[in-house]
């Protein structure tokens, strides 16, 4: 049976709530390790720009590919799972059902936001010391830069989240903007103390 394009975007568009939340949990996740280990960099009086931007690009890289295969494991587990259960509630095969193929297709999207969220927002976040290191730029105001661009970030997750659930953005907006203030906060104390 061929998969019919309607029953797959519906079978997409049911998953699409998966898919959001998988990007704002590891888009959340891969914004505040590059704000963490900006910070961290910034405290200790970090001035190789070459060796933050790869250490920051490890990170990232590192938190793609955790995520892609985290979620394509987890998804594929529980779609198959779903699909077999289904089966044997109806005694029949679904394996080339628009259902069963939706099931093969869904992980990997999924998978996809997962992965490429942390990886783009990283990238977006490390863009002021690639700058920087292109322009021979301070690198201290750089650090502070890119912790900058990490906080709009943050910020701008909590303000879909707020869309998301119908509430005011800017308090939903502002609660992940405290979360992160607090992780630099820490930081921040932990490195003087040092």
């Amino acid at each position: 049976m061929v998969l019919n394009k309607k029953q797959l975007i519906l079978h997409v568009l049911r998953a699409r709530s998966i898919a959001r939340r998988y990007l704002i949990t590891n888009g959340f996740d891969g914004s505040l390790t590059m704000l963490g280990m900006l910070t961290g960099f910034y405290t200790s009086g970090m001035t190789e720009l070459s060796v933050a931007i790869s250490a920051c690009l490890g990170a990232a890289v590192a938190l793609f590919i955790s995520g892609l295969c985290s979620a394509y494991l987890s998804e594929k587990a529980e779609r198959e799972k779903e699909l077999r259960e289904l089966e044997q509630a109806l005694l029949v095969d679904l394996k080339e059902s628009d259902y069963g193929q939706a099931s093969r297709y869904l992980p990997i999207l999924v998978a996809l936001v997962n992965g490429l969220a942390p990886l783009l927002l990283s990238l977006v976040i490390l863009l002021p010391l690639f700058f920087a290191e292109q322009f021979h730029a301070l690198p201290s105001s750089s650090f502070i830069n890119a912790i900058v661009v990490a906080l709009i970030c943050i910020f701008s997750l909590g303000v879909f989240l707020g869309k998301i659930s119908k509430t005011f953005w800017l308090w939903s907006g502002l609660r992940t903007l405290i979360i992160a203030i607090v992780t630099v906060a820490i930081i921040l104390f932990f490195g003087r103390s040092i």
